[in-house]
């Protein structure tokens, strides 16, 4: 189930297509009118006509196609841009070579100025050099040669649609940095109303659990102990925000959207933050760091490496003692991934690594290592005797499967 909650609701690009709808409909009413005024100076002015009459049906029963970038897609540009291009190209079959020589205006006149926007605010600055280079073309054939009036009009038209055109890109950026600006802001506060609700309840509860069984002794000690574990996992699982709700922020030229998809897995088919697989590792004596933004990996090497991890603690809780602490630290560096786990037990002795694994004993070498290999990346583990041990993992973006 989706639910879709409108929370901004601005565009600086729906505006430009909604003045890109009036442009066209007014330059192709200026069309019809420079050639009434002038109809009696053109050499076939049924070509001009008939053109003219098909320029005006298909800008009325178009209007629609330019109301939006969802709306308006790249055949259709295609299709605006073509008729275009035949105006230009037919203006010397109708109109007489003097008036062209001149400097007169070609059939469409300013109305392609429109088709050439319309690839400007679907496509960017790119579309536009495109499709301000057919037209420049189309004009060249059209005089002949390249006149200076030619030139002028085309650089005019190609500056315009290429200056729009940037600008539509750089709208598109802001409000999608602004659309994840209200994302997190929609998702911290539905952490802090959720904190505050477990605050109130389950963490007082536990508190309260491990203060008297404390006081108690004997098995009530052993079950404060475990209540008081129970409870720093929890507060380390609110105070990160991992909560299964996952949203998706995106825009629809009608402002910012955030999509909240009420399901246990991420929005993204095929992968999963790797943060959520890693913090219920935290307790009483594992500390949890991580990235305030989702850290993304295909959900098969996201389970591995959480399984490396996983492998790591048990070494630290069968070797390191009951006393020791751990820590994991996860690191996105965009083109990698890094956790490292690090633990302040009495470290591994020189040597002991490569005896195990003769004895058979293959923990580090399958179960970790093997792991990182799989996925294309390393495993480097540092101990220093009497200093703790220290595993640090890294998976590729890009090799990882």
């Amino acid at each position: 189930m989706v639910k879709r909650e409108r929370v901004v609701r601005m565009s600086v690009e729906q505006p430009l297509w909604r003045a890109l709808t009036a442009y066209r409909l007014i330059t192709m009413v200026y069309a019809v009118l420079l050639f009434a005024s002038a109809y009696r100076d053109f050499d076939r002015p049924w070509i001009a006509a008939g053109y003219l009459a098909v320029l005006a049906a298909w800008t009325l029963a178009t209007r629609r196609r330019v109301a939006g970038a969802a709306v308006c897609t790249k055949r259709f540009l295609v299709a605006d841009l073509s008729v275009a291009l035949v105006g230009i190209l037919l203006t010397p079959l109708a109109d007489t070579h003097e008036r062209i020589t001149a400097g007169g205006p070609t059939l469409p006149t300013i109305w392609t100025a429109g088709a050439v926007l319309g690839f400007a605010l679907k496509g960017g600055w790119r579309w536009a050099c495109v499709a301000s280079s057919f037209v420049a073309a189309a004009n060249v054939v059209q005089r002949g040669e390249p006149t200076r009036d030619t030139v002028h009009n085309v650089l005019l038209v190609w500056v315009a649609s290429v200056a729009i055109g940037y600008v539509v890109e750089v709208a598109r950026a802001s409000e999608a940095t602004l659309a994840r600006a209200l994302e997190i802001e929609a998702a911290t506060r539905e952490r802090e109303r959720l904190a505050r609700d477990i605050h109130d309840g389950v963490l007082q509860v536990l508190a309260m659990v491990q203060r008297r069984g404390t006081e108690l002794g004997g098995e009530a000690a052993e079950l404060g102990r475990m209540a008081g574990e129970q409870e720093v996992a929890l507060r380390t699982l609110v105070s990160s925000g991992l909560v299964h709700t996952s949203r998706v922020s995106r825009d629809e030229s009608l402002g910012a959207l955030v999509d909240t998809y009420e399901v246990d897995e991420p929005a993204d088919e095929g992968e999963t933050d790797l943060r959520t697989l890693l913090a219920p590792h935290a307790g009483a004596k594992v500390s949890f760091a991580e990235p305030g933004t989702p850290v993304r990996l295909p959900a098969a090497a996201a389970r591995e490496l959480a399984s490396a991890v996983g492998a790591a603690l048990d070494n630290v809780r069968q070797h390191a003692g009951e006393g020791a602490r751990a820590w994991i630290l996860v690191e996105d560096w965009g083109d990698e991934v890094i956790v490292t786990v690090r633990d302040d037990g009495p470290g591994i002795p020189a040597g002991r690594l490569d005896q195990a694994e003769g004895e058979g004993r293959m923990g580090v070498a399958l179960s970790i290592r093997g792991r990182l290999r799989d996925l294309g990346g390393t495993a480097e583990l540092v101990s220093v005797p009497g200093q703790g041990t220290e595993v640090e993992l890294k998976v590729p973006r890009g090799r990882t499967r």
